[in-house]
């Protein structure tokens, strides 16, 4: 695939119209050709008026014509995924196998929308059938469907190029519902983003949709992503990355004259906790699979699981020998950006400093923007004094707290903010500990893993990727999985209408044959 460095604004390449920049190889901090162009406020303009002009084409598309449509991406995905991968590593140092994975998870992804598409359930539709012998009034018809909320835009995220990024699970999920798309592309992978947005716009042309469905901006400050929030015909925003920058976005959407909802995923360290009768029978097993998890993608994953706790006991040396040599092992390697290198040193500092001791550590950095795995380990009295030993470091570090006792278990636990996961490794003897930490997880976070490890993530009907702040903007909604296409929708009642006036899915007839909640019952009828 030849790549121009264009703006895709609809069907058209735009040039740069402020300034350019070249992708850079992590592990030699080469420059990749070609130059990618930066926009501004006028191509953000032309954007959203684009989308703007397609959204209701778009959103009264037929089912068949839509699932059609993210068939058409899926496919196109795969067609490209070797080159793909290629090019993405190019950019970003993580390993072509890994990418291959993470493009065949995206065209899977379009392809499960697909099938949520035609089923048609995502309406949501509810029927209240018209009662005029009601007493002491009557009941007019009311029908209930969701419609897409219009035009969104959605920040690419740095750490997963491909899945959270162009083709990533929030562009699914957004054209799914039947809302435009302006991406805002990463600047970490410029080449592998302009990759997948020209898939997107292939089918787009392909399925014979309006040009506005789908746009493609990339800016060099904060322009372009203040630009995207602020104007008027944008009605939502997604954003994966720092909770400093997704706080900043959804602050400013709730300044605008209409607030709109921000969507953001930005900070979690998935605690575990290994409980006693889980610890002393494979303590040493439950360390090493932690830290082989901990270490996957450079510790770049938001699912990434950084602190382990566990009562000093039967097994804590077993766990504690077995975290060693997964560390010590583990060469220095290429993290995807200089800023997240830079920051991950200054957390694993902040670390040392607020009194955790570096128990372990892989080989020294070589290159430029290589991250050194690091393992500490603290107690929990002190855990307990300084919260910030509970803050993300976002890189391959972890943490293991050597706690005294439930009590102090329980506390430590309570004392975490909002989590995308948490695990508890247990046996059954350990179930009535357990069944007293549930409910101190249950309020902190989305998911609760139970004998596994918090990464991967299935996706599925039954995922959640969300969580309580600062894990989330919004705990009631999830950025993966069939779910997440609740986040583009919005509900509309139809009262008293003519059965010509109203749309598909809530005719009387169900022509879509779809699922509908009628007199609070789910049939077909």
């Amino acid at each position: 695939m030849t790549l121009t460095g264009n703006l895709f604004i609809g069907a058209q390449e735009v040039p740069a119209s402020a300034g350019s920049m070249k992708a850079l190889n992590p592990a030699t901090n080469a420059e990749i050709e070609p130059p990618f162009a930066f926009g501004g406020r006028a191509e953000v303009e032309r954007a959203a008026r684009l989308a703007d002009e397609a959204f209701d084409s778009y959103n009264h598309t037929s089912l068949a014509q839509r699932a059609a449509f993210l068939e058409r991406i899926a496919d196109g995905l795969d067609a490209i995924a070797s080159e793909l991968a290629q090019r993405t590593s190019l950019e970003t140092g993580l390993p072509v196998a890994q990418l291959e994975g993470e493009a065949a998870k995206s065209a899977i992804q379009f392809r499960q929308f697909a099938t949520v598409v035609r089923k048609g359930r995502f309406r949501q539709v509810a029927i209240d059938p018209a009662q005029p012998d009601r007493q002491p009034r009557a009941r007019m018809d009311h029908r209930l469907q969701k419609i897409a909320l219009g035009p969104v835009a959605i920040f690419g995220a740095s750490n997963f190029p491909i899945s959270y990024s162009v083709a990533g699970g929030d562009t699914a999920s957004a054209l799914a519902a039947g809302c435009p798309v302006i991406l805002k592309a990463h600047n970490a992978h410029p080449g592998a983003s302009e990759m997948q947005a020209r898939v997107i716009q292939q089918a787009v042309k392909d399925a014979q949709l309006h040009e506005g469905v789908f746009s493609l901006l990339r800016g060099g400050g904060n322009e372009i992503g203040e630009a995207l929030v602020d104007h008027p015909l944008i009605k939502g925003v997604t954003f994966t990355g720092s909770e400093v920058g997704g706080m900043a976005l959804f602050r400013r959407a709730q300044q605008r004259p209409d607030p709109i909802p921000v969507f953001t995923e930005m900070t979690s360290v998935n605690p575990t906790f290994v409980l006693p009768a889980a610890l002393a029978a494979r303590g040493a097993a439950i360390g090493d699979g932690f830290t082989e998890r901990m270490l996957v993608t450079v510790g770049q994953a938001c699912l990434k699981p950084a602190i382990l706790l566990a009562i000093d006991g039967p097994g804590y040396g077993e766990l504690r020998q077995a975290m060693l040599p997964r560390i010590t092992d583990t060469p220095a390697r290429t993290m995807l950006t200089p800023g997240i290198n830079s920051a991950y040193r200054k957390n694993v500092e902040r670390q040392r400093d607020a009194g955790a001791e570096r128990i372990a550590a892989g080989g020294e950095p070589q290159g430029k923007w290589e991250g050194q795995s690091v393992l500490f380990e603290v107690d929990g009295a002190r855990m307990l004094e300084d919260p910030s030993l509970s803050e993300e470091v976002f890189g391959p570090a972890a943490l293991l707290v050597r706690v005294k006792d439930v009590e102090q278990l329980i506390a430590i636990a309570k004392q975490f903010g909002g989590q995308l996961s948490a695990t508890m490794q247990l046996d059954p003897a350990d179930h009535p500990l357990a069944a007293r930490l549930l409910p101190v997880l249950e309020r902190r976070t989305g998911r609760i893993v139970v004998n596994a490890f918090s990464h991967p993530q299935e996706v599925s009907y039954a995922s959640i990727h969300g969580g309580p702040f600062p894990a989330t903007s919004d705990s009631r909604f999830t950025s993966v999985g069939m779910t997440a296409i609740e986040r583009f929708l919005r509900p509309v009642c139809y009262q008293g209408f003519p059965d010509d006036l109203l749309p598909e899915a809530l005719k009387h007839d169900n022509p879509l044959g779809i699922w509908r909640l009628t007199d609070g019952e789910l049939s077909k009828a």
